[in-house]
């Protein structure tokens, strides 16, 4: 079966390929009613851009690489999801995968091996060392984004996120606020000192030296991973050991969904008895009873700023910058 062209659907539709060109790759102006008959003409009859005609043209491919740790987590899907849309109005066109934290294959990403030809490629390693970013070989361009993101950026390779202590200590000091004084973190992690569980524990550890409330060990609950079952554990861990405690912060959602599931079985009532807040503003959070407050973390301005760094205005920036997020209190 022949390959359907450009001037195939410019046939169909009654207008210049010139005009098809426009609405495929974004660029130049197609009223919506044309771009909405054009884009109806290219699903039906199939057609695929040749990506390597187009980056022959000009220079470019439209492709830009996403890679997660696990699409699993509800953060990264709903990270995936809002990028996707934010690319596609621009025009380009997102390939996802995760790594789930293996060494291998977060090296082999940062290289852009067994990839086809991308403009740009969107990573939260796991792994990673300064040593690795600074030994890449690949000139793609690349946008770092998660905490250990965070320590690996350098004056030729940005990241991409909100203050994360400033947010925990914003959560923290919500609960403080409404006049909790024994505050669980759940979400501490033992490995390096730029993870997510040590950078939100700053956080919450600041909150609590400014109401001048003393840490108690007790009250810090390590976890293997950032899922229910664990934020589930939690909790359990912390009733079975008579500990007491009226405010939960967990590190991310997906653990404060597991510990409002652990708090339901055992009938303590939220927020009345124990108030819990968790992190990330997954969706799911605001249809839980009762609804979970969170912190979020400001996706939509963070996938557009990634994409100016990427394709857009910004290219060639370095360093951290800087997004807002805000607690959103249910």
């Amino acid at each position: 079966m022949a390959r359907v062209r450009l001037a195939d659907v410019a046939e169909r539709v009654g207008v210049s390929t010139k005009t098809v060109s426009n609405v495929v790759n974004g660029t130049g102006w197609v009223s919506a009613p044309v771009r909405e008959r054009i884009l109806a003409t290219i699903a039906e009859l199939g057609y695929r851009p040749n990506l390597a005609a187009r980056q022959l043209r000009s220079g470019s491919s439209g492709l830009i690489g996403l890679c997660v740790p696990s699409l699993r987590e509800p953060y990264f899907a709903e990270f995936a999801s809002e990028f996707v849309s934010a690319a596609e109005a621009r025009g380009t066109t997102v390939l996802v995968t995760q790594s789930k934290g293996n060494r291998q294959v977060e090296l082999a990403m940062l290289e852009n091996e067994d990839l086809p030809a991308i403009d740009g490629l969107v990573f939260s390693p796991l792994t990673l060392t300064r040593e690795d970013t600074e030994a890449r070989r690949s000139t793609i361009p690349l946008v770092l984004i998660g905490e250990h993101g965070e320590a690996l950026a350098s004056d030729t390779i940005p990241h991409v996120g909100p203050d994360n202590a400033a947010a925990a200590e914003a959560a923290t000091r919500h609960l403080l606020d409404q006049g909790r004084r024994r505050i669980a973190a759940v979400g501490l992690q033992s490995n390096e000192v730029d993870s997510t569980g040590h950078v939100r524990f700053e956080g919450y550890k600041r909150a609590l030296d400014a109401a001048g409330i003393p840490l108690d060990p007790a009250l810090l609950i390590e976890v293997e991973a950032y899922h229910r079952a664990e934020g589930s554990a939690a909790v359990e861990k912390l009733l079975a050991d008579g500990v007491e405690f009226d405010g939960v912060f967990c590190f991310n959602d997906s653990l404060a969904f597991g510990a409002l599931y652990t708090l339901g079985v055992h009938r303590v009532a939220v927020p009345e008895s124990v108030a819990v807040v968790g992190y990330d503003n997954i969706e799911e959070g605001a249809f839980l009873v009762p609804p979970l407050t969170t912190i979020d973390p400001g996706l939509a301005t963070s996938t557009g700023l990634i994409l100016d760094l990427l394709i857009g205005t910004r290219k060639g920036e370095g360093g951290h910058i800087g997004t807002p997020f805000s607690l959103v209190e249910r």
